[in-house]
C-alpha cells in the first residue's frame, strides 16, 4: 500500500536527524501495486501561483488522466537538501520510478548527486543543461520561450505611449537574460528607439520585491510590464493598478487584469508531460535532451485581449506563422550589449535551437540594467 503526503511529511520530518543519504538508502522500494506507473512531480514554490509552478501543474494534472499512472506531488520544496530528501521519500515510500524535480536549482548538486544511487529511477529536469558527463538515468528538457516572449514584445512595441517598457526578472541567469533581451526586441521590431528597463529581485519568489519593483518601473514611466519570476501575480496586479498594461508569462493571467492583459508567453507542460509518460509505459527511454518551441507545442500564447491595436494583433499574427515555421532568428549580428561591446558579429545568426544562447550572459543594447 502506498502511504499517504501525510506520512511522506512525516518521515521527511522524521529523516531530519538522520545521517542523510546513507541511512535514507537502505529503505527498501515501495511496492508498486497502485499502478504501472508511479510519477512525482516537485514544486518550489505553491501550485496555484498563477505562474511557473501551475503550469507544471497543469501539466500533472493532465498526466493524472493517463490509465495506469499513479501521480505523486510536493509542493513548495527549496532548492537544498529538502529536495533530494523529497526525491528519496517519493522513490522509497511511494515507488516513483519517473521524477519531474522541475525548479532551476534543484539540478545540480542535488539530482546530480542522486541519480547515481537509483539508476532503475528516471529524473527528469526542467531547465537544466545536460551533457554526456552526467547520469544516463538524468535528462534535461525545456521549451523555446523566447519566441513567445519575442511576440509579447510586439504587443508591448505597439501599446507602450512612453517607448519604454519594464521586466521584473528573479536571477541573471541564461534562461532569464534571453527573455528580457526578446522581450525588447520584439518591441524594437515596432519602434527602434524603445527600452527595456529591468529590475532583478534575486529570487524566484519574493512578492514584497516584486511589488516594489513594479512600482520603480511605473514611477519610471513604464508603461507595459511583464516577468520572469516564479509567481508573476504580484507584477500583474501590481501593475495593472498602476495603469499599465501587461506580459503575462508561465500561465495564462488575463484574468487578474482582462483589460490591460495584451498577451501571455506560456508553457504547456500537458503535451510534454503526457509525451514522456506515454514513451515510458511503451518501454521507451527519454531522450537526455529534449527541448521544443511553439511548433512542437512545448509553448503557446495566451490569446490577444481587448487592448491590441488591429495592427498589433496583425503583425502579431504575421510574426508568429513565420515563428511555426521554424526558421525565424532573432539574434543575429551585427549585435551589441548594453555596454557597447559586439556580442554578434554581422552576418553571425543563432536560431532559438542554438545551445549557445542556453549560456547567454548579457543584456542587448537597449535594455537597462547589469546582470551583476
Amino acid at each position: 500500500m502506498s502511504r499517504s503526503p501525510i506520512s511522506r511529511r512525516s518521515f521527511l520530518t522524521a529523516s531530519a536527524g538522520l545521517a542523510g543519504a546513507t541511512a535514507l538508502s537502505s529503505l527498501p522500494l515501495a511496492a508498486r501495486a497502485a499502478g504501472k506507473l508511479t510519477v512525482g512531480f516537485i514544486y518550489v514554490g505553491a501550485r496555484d501561483d498563477y505562474g511557473y509552478n501551475q503550469s507544471h501543474a497543469e501539466g500533472a494534472a493532465a498526466v493524472k488522466k493517463i490509465p495506469g499512472v499513479k501521480v505523486v506531488e510536493q509542493e513548495k520544496v527549496p532548492e537544498t537538501v529538502a529536495v533530494t530528501k523529497t526525491m528519496e521519500s517519493m522513490i522509497n515510500f511511494d515507488g516513483a520510478t519517473l521524477l519531474f524535480p522541475t525548479s532551476f536549482g534543484y539540478f545540480d548538486p542535488f539530482i546530480l548527486q542522486l541519480a547515481p544511487k537509483y539508476k532503475d529511477v528516471r529524473f527528469e529536469h526542467c531547465g537544466g543543461l545536460w551533457t554526456p558527463k552526467d547520469p544516463r538515468n538524468v535528462g534535461s528538457y525545456f521549451g523555446y520561450i523566447d519566441m513567445a516572449v519575442y511576440l509579447n514584445g510586439i504587443c508591448a512595441g505597439h501599446a507602450t505611449k512612453t517607448k519604454k517598457i519594464g521586466f521584473v526578472a528573479a536571477k541573471p541567469i541564461p534562461q532569464v537574460l534571453e527573455n528580457i533581451n526578446c522581450f525588447l526586441l520584439g518591441a524594437r521590431a515596432v519602434d527602434p528607439s524603445i527600452t527595456c528597463q529591468v529590475i532583478f529581485t534575486g529570487d524566484w519568489s519574493m512578492p514584497v520585491k516584486e511589488a516594489e519593483a513594479t512600482n520603480s518601473l511605473c514611477d519610471a514611466g513604464c508603461d507595459v510590464i511583464t516577468a520572469h519570476v516564479d509567481g508573476p501575480k504580484v507584477v500583474m496586479q501590481t501593475a495593472a493598478g498602476r495603469g499599465a498594461f501587461i506580459c503575462g508569462y508561465h500561465a495564462n493571467q488575463s484574468a487578474l487584469a482582462p483589460d490591460k492583459y495584451l498577451t501571455g508567453a506560456e508553457w504547456n507542460w500537458g503535451k510534454v508531460y503526457t509525451d514522456f509518460v506515454e514513451t515510458t509505459l511503451k518501454g521507451g527511454t527519454i531522450d537526455n535532451f529534449v527541448r521544443g518551441g511553439l511548433k512542437e507545442g512545448f509553448v503557446k500564447m495566451s490569446p490577444l485581449g481587448p487592448a491590441n491595436s488591429d495592427a498589433a494583433r496583425k503583425q502579431f499574427e504575421a510574426v508568429k506563422v513565420e515563428i511555426m515555421k521554424g526558421d525565424y532568428v532573432v539574434f543575429k549580428g551585427p549585435m551589441k550589449d548594453n555596454k557597447g561591446k559586439e556580442i554578434i558579429p554581422a552576418g553571425k545568426a543563432y536560431p532559438e535551437t542554438d545551445v549557445a544562447l542556453e549560456s547567454m550572459n548579457y543584456l542587448v543594447e537597449g535594455v537597462i540594467g547589469s546582470t551583476s
